[in-house]
């Protein structure tokens, strides 16, 4: 456990220069490429210095690594190109700027970064070498997980790019079944850590991934700020989409989704 300190301290530095460049480009949403980054890096260092076997922490490092790299990567595109996202310019306005409260948000993050480090220590401290079964299991959930991120992440980013698309929502692809389909599959990532962790005598933590990664993106920072920014900027045409498509889950829509919605 000592080694979630030096997670800690890295993250809350990281976290000091993010705050210090959204004040340059007047920008919050760099945390989440930070938190992201600091995440794939504790899965890094746990893997190095736990004391488990080579084998799930190998895994560790390559999944983990690969998985916050790829998340940072394309959350870096979004806020180097785009206008600061319409929650955290909320955020901002409702802090009337206050860079106190900015700051203390950005070192919030860096605690969320030790919570979610949780499961990388169970796989860590795990001495069984001979799960192969248990890390190709992990290997394929990480695949799907991943993948499925990264498609609803490509249809989105191409729907927003469309000028005809401004003021409308996507349906597209996995977005005609899911409200939030790239939560839906970043949820079932953690999963990811549960099977790595298999035998380690601290598997009961790699179970706070997914159970704390839901909480998160259901009651707290994903889907009630999301949603409510999409209420103020779509209105209407939200609403509906609200009524007819699950919220994380994927499922068929409850009733026929039109090809065009009018634009607003």
């Amino acid at each position: 456990m000592k080694l979630l300190w030096w997670v800690w301290l890295y993250a809350a530095v990281v976290m000091s220069w993010g705050w210090w460049w959204q004040r340059r480009h007047q920008n919050i949403g760099v945390v989440d490429v930070l938190w992201a980054k600091s995440v794939a890096a504790a899965a890094l260092l746990l893997a190095l210095l736990g004391e488990g076997a080579l084998l799930p922490r190998l895994a560790l490092g390559v999944l983990g690594g690969l998985w916050g790299a790829r998340l940072a990567l394309h959350l870096w595109r979004r806020v180097r190109s785009e206008e600061e996202d319409g929650r955290y310019r909320y955020l901002r306005d409702h802090w009337h700027g206050h860079q106190g409260k900015i700051f203390g948000f950005f070192q919030a993050q860096a605690l969320l970064v030790v919570l979610f480090a949780l499961p990388f220590i169970a796989v860590a401290e795990n001495p069984r070498g001979d799960g192969i079964g248990w890390v190709l299991a992990a290997v394929a959930m990480w695949l799907l997980s991943v993948g499925g991120e990264s498609l609803a992440d490509r249809q989105l980013a191409r729907f927003r790019a469309d000028p005809a698309n401004k003021g409308r929502t996507c349906r597209e692809g996995l977005w005609r079944y899911s409200r939030h389909p790239n939560y839906f599959f970043e949820w079932l990532h953690w999963f990811t850590y549960v099977l790595l962790a298999a035998g380690s005598p601290l598997w009961w933590l790699a179970c706070a991934g997914p159970v704390v990664m839901y909480v998160f993106l259901r009651w707290l920072s994903g889907v009630p700020f999301t949603e409510k920014q999409a209420l103020r900027s779509r209105g209407e045409d939200y609403r509906q989409y609200q009524r007819s498509t699950s919220m994380i889950f994927p499922w068929f829509p409850s009733e026929p989704t039109p090809s065009k919605e009018p634009r607003r």
